[in-house]
């Protein structure tokens, strides 16, 4: 029955993917895990990347190489091309049907488009895959911030049970040695033998070519004012007015992920927790030389993974609170939200128009919009802007999806709450009347 049911999910799973200009067949091999075909995936991704770029086009020279490529793992090309073999290997994965690119697919905006991703034995963890475009602009990884680099984040899913399940460092070495080029490969990147610390390096050295920064608000914001439409540029004046987007997603030359880098709970699923006993529970368990192997499977594997940014830091103010996650590309990396609960952008912003779910450590900033369903749609067409022009297409397929989607199903719309006809603490405190 499980056999029948693999078998299905990798039917349903394979889709026509759309980058550039070019469109994918729907009948193109997927994984087991339902991720395009490894060798598609590299296809398309020769398309995307630009050859021979030393620094990403909108990133400051000095600031790329001061801030996001560390000293001790400087950007070559020989690390790139490790790295890249390394990210599309199955064999980092102790069954050898996961790779990084299973749930950082290509074809799927190098995400998974799951509410939660599935590795080995089909075990599904318990929080949405973020895109790995831009990653490298972050100040942490992870939705808790628990990996402080791209070097250290590398390395943890090869160690997860239920991701890619190896159980130890020796053991993913000792699968890819298998592989004669390996030894070359290393060698010529790090001089030295292949080793687990250098894994993560060139993983991470391969990730840090995968910047997409140039959409159309870019052009916009240059100069060519006919480069969104007359509704994105209504919705920039909401993101930056009344919807309050830019309290956490500020967006300039500058910073431009449009993230914070903070931590903020903003009532994503909170009505389901109970976050105290959650909170309590965490703390008995989490030792003190577990590490972050512990932290990590408890975030993957266990309802504490509810309690975010607190199982890093302990500190009361960070239960429920979850990283800023950047806008790019946004239009193209559904579902949202560290659970990926949200499944459109239309519900992205019902969430936040109706004050989100209350609970006792919602973010202060978190409150009711009163937004309009006009602007609400004109806010949703700003994001979509917000897309790297190399998925034009893809982009515009997500939209009409997401529209027709939001057209038959807004499940996070509360109209009541979102005009504070109903205050959010009403039915809480004193029924369901309220105040009537």
């Amino acid at each position: 029955m499980k056999g029948k049911a693999r078998a299905l999910r990798a039917v349903l799973l394979t889709s026509i993917a759309v980058i550039g200009s070019e469109t994918w067949a729907a009948d193109a091999p997927a994984s087991r895990h339902g991720a395009q075909d490894v060798q598609l995936q590299q296809q398309h991704l020769d398309q995307l990347l630009a050859p021979g770029a030393a620094v990403p086009k909108g990133i400051d020279p000095v600031v790329w190489n001061a801030i996001y490529v560390p000293a001790d793992n400087t950007l070559t090309p020989d690390r790139v091309a490790l790295g890249r073999k390394l990210y599309f290997d199955t064999r980092l994965s102790h069954d050898g049907t996961v790779a990084c690119a299973t749930c950082h697919d290509v074809s799927r905006g190098f995400t998974d488009r799951r509410n939660v991703s599935e590795g080995i034995g089909d075990h599904l963890g318990r929080r949405s895959a973020p895109t790995t475009l831009n990653a490298a602009l972050f100040q942490s990884m992870f939705w808790d911030g628990r990996a402080p680099t791209l070097e250290e984040q590398a390395k943890l899913p090869i160690l997860n049970p239920i991701e890619m399940g190896h159980p130890d460092a020796a053991s993913a070495m000792a699968a890819i040695s298998s592989d004669p080029t390996y030894k070359s490969l290393f060698q010529k990147a790090y001089g030295r033998a292949p080793n687990y610390d250098d894994v993560g390096r060139a993983i991470a050295s391969f990730e840090r070519t995968l910047i997409f920064l140039d959409s159309p608000f870019d052009h916009f914001a240059t100069g060519d004012t006919r480069a969104i439409s007359p509704a994105a540029q209504r919705g920039l004046a909401l993101f930056n007015g009344k919807a309050r987007c830019v309290s956490c997603h500020m967006i300039n030359a500058s910073n431009p992920l449009g993230t914070d880098n903070l931590f903020h709970n903003i009532g994503v699923s909170a009505r389901k927790q109970n976050f105290e006993a959650l909170a309590t529970r965490a703390l008995s368990l989490i030792t003190a030389n577990g590490g972050v192997q512990q932290l990590d499977k408890l975030a993957l594997e266990t309802d504490m993974s509810e309690l975010g940014r607190f199982m890093i830091t302990r500190n009361r103010s960070d239960i429920g609170a979850f990283k800023t996650e950047q806008l790019r590309n946004v239009g193209i990396t559904a579902p949202y939200m560290h659970d990926g609960t949200l499944q459109t952008l239309w519900d992205v912003v019902d969430h936040y128009n109706k004050g989100g779910e209350t609970n006792p450590y919602l973010d202060g900033g978190i409150e009711p919009l009163d937004l309009s369903e006009d602007q609400i749609d004109d806010l949703v067409a700003f994001l979509f802007t917000l897309t790297d022009t190399r998925f034009s297409a893809e982009n515009e397929a997500a939209l009409r999806d997401q529209k027709a989607q939001a057209a038959k199903h807004r499940p996070f719309r509360d109209d009541a709450l979102a005009h504070r006809q109903v205050l959010p603490f009403e039915t809480r405190v004193l029924g369901a009347a309220g105040l009537k």
